[in-house]
């Protein structure tokens, strides 16, 4: 009796904490709230609580750290060596002439720099470049906005940095091998995905209605960029990490740390020790700069995820009683829900979807490895076209997007690419 009353009492808090996300509250704070919530209600010894819930989830989370610091870093290499806005500009060189074909460079281009590069930091950096050609060759606002998003999310499955900060939950997933096989093909799903949105929405495209666009968010066709020149060969550079995983099997840190030195080096940035010391010293200290509330509210999932596996076998016969047995059917089924990820919903990760995640991995009735993707992707969905996410906050801003015509453009086919994407989940993790 005693322990279906905690059962109840802790979803009832769930359901208060879902109430306060979508209300617009401060996740970090929420989450540091909930650790002791359901520590207190969980009844969880006070020695036990701050060992196992306060202490060692922060102290073992340290690796995770580690891999989003030189995460960070290399993205911010990207953009400050010149290789990132170099690709990007390369992309306007098709113009007017063909803006189709230019818009399809762009969500390629895009794809290409966030396989590795991240954080919001980067996406602005970005976005000031790209978001402009992509209104210069007639393209709506809103349209050129859910591109550029969707473009983001399409390679997060194989982003090094994310994969890291999900990995939390399902601890024993491994970034490579079959993993990467599924990150690909999702990946393409989604590119693909995004080519044909574009496709049909082609007609919208107006080269007339150019240079209003650019007025309206403050840019000026034909405005000359100061764009670093860098040699051809850097353009490879942000898929170096995954090449490095996939064939030679190396760890992420040497692979970043790798791509990162020759992205300085190949693009004239350690020439001579003074330039390199200084230019080393500039993207360091504005990566961690970048990353710094993203840790501290990491650090608050984490103790939150240590006091949700503490509980979840009180939720494992509920899980039993609810959850199909067949991975197909749970593929399925969560593909349909995916929705239930935007607004940092249930099954957002990264929002109140962090209690699933650690509940449901608590309980045992499925692997990590099937797990992970299979939260993933409608966690990717809301990364792609969610509201609260802040590079899509700072885009709607920008690009002076109302967010209902923003989700009424990505929704629907972030929906479908769930949905085949939570298949491919059942092919390579489920038979």
């Amino acid at each position: 009796m005693t322990s279906t009353i905690i059962s109840i009492l802790l979803l009832l808090t769930f359901a208060g904490f879902i109430y306060y996300i979508i209300k617009g509250g401060n996740l970090m704070i929420g989450f540091f709230i909930m650790a002791i919530l359901w520590s207190v209600i969980g009844m969880v010894p006070f020695n036990t609580a701050i060992q196992k819930v306060f202490a060692e989830p922060a102290l073992n989370y340290g690796p995770t750290i580690i891999y989003i610091v030189f995460g960070s870093w290399f993205g911010r290499v990207l953009v400050d060596s010149g290789i990132a806005p170099a690709i990007s500009e390369t992309t306007n060189k098709v113009g007017k002439k063909k803006p189709l074909i230019a818009a399809i460079l762009v969500i390629f281009v895009t794809a290409l720099i966030f396989v590795s590069a991240y954080g919001v930091g980067s996406v602005i950096a970005i976005g000031v470049i790209l978001l402009p050609i992509l209104l210069s060759v007639g393209m709506p606002r809103d349209l050129a906005l859910s591109v550029f998003s969707l473009s983001i999310g399409a390679p997060m499955y194989i982003n090094v940095v994310l994969f890291n900060q999900i990995k939390v939950f399902f601890p024993k997933a491994v970034y490579g091998g079959k993993y990467l096989e599924f990150g690909i093909a999702a990946t393409l799903v989604q590119i693909v995905a995004v080519i044909v949105f574009l496709f049909i929405h082609r007609k919208r495209i107006n080269p007339a209605n150019a240079e209003k666009n650019l007025e309206i968010i403050g840019a000026v066709e034909g405005d000359e960029k100061d764009i670093k020149s860098v040699p051809k060969i850097t353009f490879v550079i942000p898929v170096i990490p995954v090449f490095m995983n996939m064939v030679f099997g190396w760890d992420a840190i040497p692979a970043l740390t790798l791509a990162t030195l020759l992205a300085i080096f190949l693009t004239g940035n350690g020439k001579g020790w003074s330039k390199f010391i200084d230019f080393l010293n500039s993207t360091i200290k504005q990566s961690i700069g970048d990353i710094s509330g993203l840790i501290m509210f990491l650090m608050a999932l984490i103790m939150f995820s240590g006091a949700a596996s503490i509980n979840a076998p009180r939720f494992k016969p509920i899980f039993e009683a609810i959850l199909p047995n067949s991975h197909l059917v749970l593929a399925i089924m969560l593909g349909v829900l995916a929705p239930l990820a935007l607004f940092r919903g249930p099954l957002h990760v990264w929002g109140a979807g962090a209690a699933t995640a650690a509940v449901l991995s608590g309980t045992g009735l499925f692997s990590d490895a099937f797990l992970l993707p299979l939260l993933y992707v409608p966690s990717l969905m809301a990364v792609s076209t969610d509201i609260t996410q802040s590079w899509n906050v700072w885009g709607l801003d920008y690009m002076k997007v109302d967010t209902k015509s923003f989700l009424k453009l990505g929704v629907p086919v972030m929906w479908i690419v769930s949905i085949l994407n939570e298949l491919l989940v059942f092919y390579f993790f489920g038979k």
